[in-house]
């Protein structure tokens, strides 16, 4: 026992730079889960689902945006090539486009002008890691959620419902100061696009498709079951991404990693063992909290019950992702990501009317075992593990 306890601390916590990407994640999404979680203890679920909306229109906006995607910014900084201010300038020129449609649109400058936020904050945090300068990420990261939490609530008190968008926008204003800097160490060199078009284009399209996931369920459940239930999904939502935190720490580590041919083996199978224990914890522990704190969201037990099981197939489409994306083999990635939103969308047409949100519940683990399933059959079929 004691030299299986030393052996577990060499693996995790003698690993300084893990280390602090773990306890900025941590820290930072504990934070973020006390901001969200007050709000939702002083709100109604129909405003709690409202401001979940908006946030998912800047977010799909973000991703519209990012052509220079967090992955390929990190692949390719951790390889040393100076592409950075060429992604960046087109990537804010697109989100600068992207903040007025939504300003015309919607009549919302709040959410237009955290779509600029999210892109600056993805952006140069995939710098970052992919520097491997794990302490300034750290530090900025902690940073953006202490803002976030004080400008938040701070802004609900001073100006009501309003101003919680708003607060989160300040909150991203430390990073600006890293843009400048950024422009200032590399050029715009749009050549240096030419020979890497098929990755950045193929990680584009793999981002939208992957990650619209994480916007379209909200855009979709909005108007096809109201904002109510919006907000009982978007609290479910919250307490999964609780849990999905390690998985998360797991893959900003590991895809540098990756990218610079390290494989990490013996980590990535105590992450998988680690996931388990997680989902266990958020089928046992997470309705007890609902329950006592949250009487008002009382239909999320069943829900968080269900979709703490995606943890353990989230945590393997981490791991195969950042092996394919280490090795530049991207297309893989943005099938499983094609699938996975496609199979999400249509679940929640289809189920969300009948099963309310344990039929959404049940297609999120679904879709998740699918795209896990079709990572680890490439792996294997290629020989990639």
């Amino acid at each position: 026992m004691v030299n299986y306890w030393s052996n577990f601390k060499k693996k995790i916590i003698g690993q300084k730079d893990l280390a602090s990407v773990g306890f900025a994640n941590i820290v930072g999404s504990g934070i973020s889960a006390i901001f969200w979680l007050y709000l939702a203890s002083i709100v109604e679920p129909t405003k709690y689902g409202e401001i979940h909306y908006f946030i998912a229109i800047a977010a799909f906006a973000q991703i519209i945006s990012l052509i220079g995607s967090s992955n390929v910014l990190t692949v390719y900084t951790a390889k040393k090539i100076k592409i950075q201010a060429t992604l960046f300038f087109i990537s804010l020129l697109i989100a600068i486009v992207s903040t007025i449609v939504i300003i015309v649109i919607f009549f919302r400058f709040d959410a237009g002008l955290l779509v600029l936020g999210y892109v600056i904050f993805e952006m140069i945090n995939a710098v970052l890691l992919g520097r491997k300068n794990y302490i300034e990420y750290s530090k900025y990261f902690l940073t953006q959620k202490i803002l976030m939490l004080v400008f938040g609530i701070g802004f609900y008190y001073l100006i009501g419902f309003d101003g919680v968008l708003y607060g989160l926008v300040l909150s991203f204003v430390p990073y600006t100061v890293l843009i400048f800097r950024e422009f200032k160490e590399t050029k715009i060199d749009f050549g240096l696009l030419k020979s890497r078009k098929g990755f950045i284009a193929s990680n584009y399209a793999m981002d939208i498709s992957g990650r619209m996931g994480s916007s379209i369920d909200k855009l979709i459940v909005a108007p096809l079951l109201g904002f109510a239930l919006l907000g009982n999904y978007s609290l479910a939502l919250q307490f999964f991404i609780i849990l999905y935190v390690i998985p998360t720490i797991i893959f900003k580590y590991l895809l540098p990693q990756d990218a610079s041919n390290n494989p990490n083996n013996k980590l990535k199978q105590t992450a998988i063992l680690l996931s388990v224990a997680i989902s266990v914890f958020g089928i046992i522990v997470f309705p007890h909290i609902i329950s006592n704190f949250f009487p008002k969201f009382i239909e999320v037990t069943e829900a968080i019950q269900i979709m703490s099981i995606a943890i353990i197939p989230a945590m393997l489409s981490m791991i195969y992702t950042s092996k394919l994306l280490g090795l530049e083999k991207s297309k893989f990635v943005l099938i499983s990501k094609i699938i996975s939103t496609s199979s999400l969308i249509i679940g929640f047409i289809v189920l969300g009317p009948i099963l309310g949100i344990i039929g959404l519940a049940s297609v999120f683990v679904l879709t998740a075992i699918f795209e896990a399933s079709f990572l680890f059959s490439v792996t294997k079929i290629k020989k990639l593990s």
